[in-house]
């Protein structure tokens, strides 16, 4: 969808990435007196760039920092296409440096996004509009820093607190606990300040892709699940307080149909989005179709464009999808091929490889060639291998010029609280009624698994809500933060013919300050093991 940008960041200009560390960014002001913001139309196109900057690295070199070093997806070389110098290889064998292109691109993504919310506090905190409206614009720029905050800390653990605009001093690393208090403190402060999700669609439309009270509980509860991993202490009550308190906004339901949620026509009115980063086909970002559907089946899928063939899933993933009747396991391409029914399902006829009569057939394996690392090889049978997904519906409309979907790509959403309730309650939390219901762990799995239309569940575990966590929330950009917080982000599950191995090194949970920082930045510390 198009909504936000369209009224957003199409306003404004896109700035230069930044990182933390460059600090010679002279500050040119567009604003003087006769056009200095003052009114909502003003402020709407001044954070135009705070969000387009979120959209232009969020769906693709973040998402692979959190996807790919998991068992979720994988890229694997085929004939030597898409090795790409090894970066994918070496996300999935937990082998990257410091001086490795998401690790550095994705840090000053992040900073870029901080510092230009510091320079927007600066221009509105100097404007001379109402309080009110000016308080209202300090909360939304106040929230997105925080939430750039929460992906530097997730990813890099011990990263700098900048607050100011600009920078004259090179900032000092702080300790991911000093992180963490400070994003709470932020997102406390400003919740008051935020609007709340309402049942007026107009309302709902321009709050779309901007921080409302509910995505501050429900980004509050996604801290305090993490809180041991992130500070050493639990925090597993407060998730319950979080997840209800998002609850306790009765305009957030499930969406009756699991597919709605992920369509090219996604958008504010999809009831359980809490936050999402809109998209369209004219904004960078959203490219799972290019990189991950299968290109022999364009022409079935009513398009036809030039797209890669490369990302999958690891068979061991797939495997949770093993529920009967599960309509999530229709997200996955696999086995012999036929047309899609126009519904999410799919007819009787079959799909051919063009030119034959031989129908296309997904394998799960990922076979590999012996001798060359992480690579398939190339043939029919070869690009044939991997489980794709279409999760996030291939667009009919996807144009050759740009090859970009129009899925919005969700950050937060309703069935993750559920899930992150679930889980608080089976670590130990209380369990809590919202609504007049009392909300066990299995009660609230329950509640996916027959929107699902999947079997329900007679009980749930701690493994078993991972597994379920995989099924209703895969390739959501949460893979990495689930399997450390399980202590399962060391396993390594080996493809056939592997001639590498995974570095199990516990300190792989954090990815390394860039090299491009250390060196222009002599008071970052490196974090431990690099």
């Amino acid at each position: 969808m198009k909504k936000l940008y369209l009224t957003v960041a199409g306003i404004a200009a896109l700035t230069a990435l930044f990182s933390c560390t460059k600090l010679d960014v002279k500050v040119e002001s567009q604003y003087v007196k006769s056009n200095f913001p003052t009114t909502n139309s003003d402020y709407t196109a001044l954070l135009g760039t705070m969000y387009s900057n979120l959209s232009s690295s969020y769906g693709v070199p973040y998402w692979r920092m959190q996807e790919l070093s998991t068992d979720e997806a994988i890229i694997p070389a085929r004939d030597g296409n898409f090795d790409d110098g090894g970066q994918y290889r070496q996300l999935h064998y937990h082998t990257w440096t410091f001086d490795h292109a998401n690790v550095i691109g994705v840090w000053q993504w992040a900073f870029s996004g901080i510092n230009t919310c510091n320079r927007l506090l600066t221009v509105v905190n100097s404007s001379t509009s109402s309080d009110a409206v000016k308080s209202a614009t300090i909360a939304e720029i106040r929230a997105m820093r925080a939430l750039y905050y929460f992906f530097a800390m997730d990813l890099y653990g011990n990263v700098p607190i900048i607050t100011d605009f600009p920078v004259n001093t090179p900032p000092a690393t702080q300790s991911r606990a000093k992180v963490f208090e400070f994003i709470e403190t932020e997102l406390k402060a400003v919740l008051p300040l935020l609007p709340a999700k309402t049942n007026n669609s107009a309302t709902n439309t321009l709050q779309y892709g901007r921080p409302t009270r509910g995505m501050v509980f429900a980004l509050l509860a996604k801290m305090y699940l993490n809180s041991g991993v992130y500070t050493g202490t639990t925090r597993y009550q407060d998730v319950v307080t979080m997840a209800d308190s998002v609850q306790n906004n009765k305009n957030y339901s499930l969406d009756t149909r699991y597919r709605d949620v992920f369509l090219p026509n996604n958008g504010p009115q999809i009831n359980e989005t809490i936050f999402a980063v809109p998209y369209d086909q004219q904004i960078p970002g959203n490219q799972f179709t290019r990189f991950g559907f299968f290109y022999y089946l364009v022409q079935a899928y009513g398009f036809n464009v030039g797209i890669s063939i490369a990302m999958s899933t690891t068979p061991e993933f797939y495997n949770r999808f093993n529920i009967p009747n599960d309509f999530r396991t229709k997200t996955w391409l696999v086995g012999p091929q036929y047309y899609p029914d126009g519904n999410g399902g799919f007819t009787n006829q079959p799909v051919y490889y063009p030119g034959t009569t031989t129908q296309i057939n997904i394998t799960p394996q990922l076979v590999l060639v012996p001798g060359k690392p992480m690579d398939l090889g190339n043939t029919i049978a070869s690009q044939s291998e991997g489980i794709r997904s279409i999760k996030y519906y291939p667009d009919p409309t996807m144009i050759q010029s740009t090859r970009l979907n129009s899925n919005d790509i969700p950050v937060l959403r309703l069935a993750d609280v559920y899930l992150m309730k679930a889980e608080a309650e089976l670590r130990g939390a209380a369990v809590t009624s919202v609504n007049g219901e009392m909300q066990t762990p299995v009660a609230l799995v329950n509640k996916l698994r027959a929107r699902a239309g999947a079997d329900l569940a007679a009980s749930v575990d701690l493994q078993g809500l991972l597994d379920e966590r995989a099924r209703e929330l895969s390739w959501e950009g949460w893979r990495r933060n689930d399997l450390i917080r399980f202590d399962q982000f060391e396993i390594e599950y080996p493809l056939p013919n592997d001639n590498l191995s995974m570095n199990k090194a516990l300190t792989r949970r954090l990815y390394p300050i860039p090299s491009t920082e250390l060196k222009t930045n002599p008071n970052l510390v490196q974090n431990p093991g690099y």
